[in-house]
């Protein structure tokens, strides 16, 4: 009996310790490996990272200026634990074709109507729209279309009122479209250089306190593509045409007002572009949106992915989808 007993107990011992290693195998986090992929659709390349279980609803990422999907390659293994992941890059931007701006006039409508050919492509049927900046005029002409498509929004410093803009900016993006001397484009130009990248977008609105927060990987990736003019003159052309999202946004407003979409806004509250008032101002036509103003810049997904990443996972959850 005493041998049995003996037996027993080493056996309950073992048994303990496999449990235990199964528990801390438990503990490792490996997401889903990110894909690098490219589709050709009317003679020209779309460029998309994709991860996640196809059969999980999907997030669409799109980006904003002056960067391309790469924006979000932290994000996008936070999400894709859940969830299937497309991120394109905008034509004209990151690894997508660049058409010569010489014979192809770049304008939103342009790039929503081949964002929306990749969906359409890839067989996404129904999405979680998540914009950014350049992102949020490509969505919402994208979502005018059929907003019954989108699931849900998430908002991250993508305007869609006046109220998010100062008068300086207002006019800025006025200018843009309506002065077409030399000067203005020439200063336009200049905008899209290697010191305004880095000063007058990626650092524009960072103290020294949290400076180092912010990758260099961000604006040497983008600055890869900015190397010749005529890709920086695709970028002048969307400046110009950037006055016909503000003349739309009282057609955005209404669309949101009239289909209510769920709507998560993760905004960061430093950015001086896109000031936090644009973000408050949803919640006049959203009033059940959920809205976080967070300790970030214009860039808040390079600053605080981890804190969106949160942030999204338990909306999305919430609202079960």
């Amino acid at each position: 009996m005493k041998q049995f007993a003996i037996i027993l107990l080493v056996s309950l011992t073992v048994f303990s310790c496999q449990s235990k290693l199964e528990d801390t195998k438990k503990q490792f986090f490996l997401p889903p490996a990110t894909t690098y992929n490219y589709v050709e659709i009317d003679s020209v390349k779309l460029f998309y990272r994709e991860a996640g279980d196809k059969s999980k609803p999907t997030i669409v990422l799109l980006h904003g200026y002056p960067s391309s999907s790469h924006s979000y390659r932290n994000l996008i293994p936070m999400l894709a634990t859940h969830y299937h992941v497309i991120a394109p890059d905008n034509l004209g931007s990151g690894y997508s074709t660049h058409l010569d701006p010489a014979t192809t006039t770049y304008t939103f409508d342009f790039l929503a109507d081949y964002t929306e050919k990749l969906i359409n492509t890839l067989q996404i049927k129904n999405y979680v729209m998540y914009m950014q900046d350049f992102g949020a005029p490509v969505g919402y002409r994208m979502m005018m279309k059929n907003p019954k498509r989108i699931e849900a929004l998430i908002v991250q410093n993508a305007n869609a009122y006046l109220d998010g803009l100062t008068p300086k900016r207002h006019d800025f993006f006025r200018t843009a479209q309506t002065d077409t001397s030399q000067v203005k484009y020439d200063f336009l130009y200049s905008l899209t250089g290697e010191d305004a990248i880095i000063n007058k977008q990626y650092l524009f609105d960072l103290d020294s306190t949290n400076i180092n927060i912010q990758s260099p990987d961000a604006w040497i990736h983008d600055l890869v593509f900015l190397r010749s003019k005529k890709d920086r003159e695709i970028q002048v052309q969307l400046f110009q045409d950037y006055n016909t999202n503000l003349i739309r946004y009282p057609k955005w407003q209404k669309m949101l007002r009239e289909t209510q979409p769920k709507t998560l806004i993760a905004w960061g509250r430093k950015d001086l572009k896109f000031n936090y008032k644009g973000a408050e101002a949803y919640l006049r036509d959203l009033p059940n949106a959920e809205l976080h103003l967070l300790d970030a810049g214009h860039f808040a997904a390079e600053e605080k992915t981890r804190s969106i990443a949160k942030l999204i996972l338990e909306f999305l959850s919430k609202n079960e989808i």
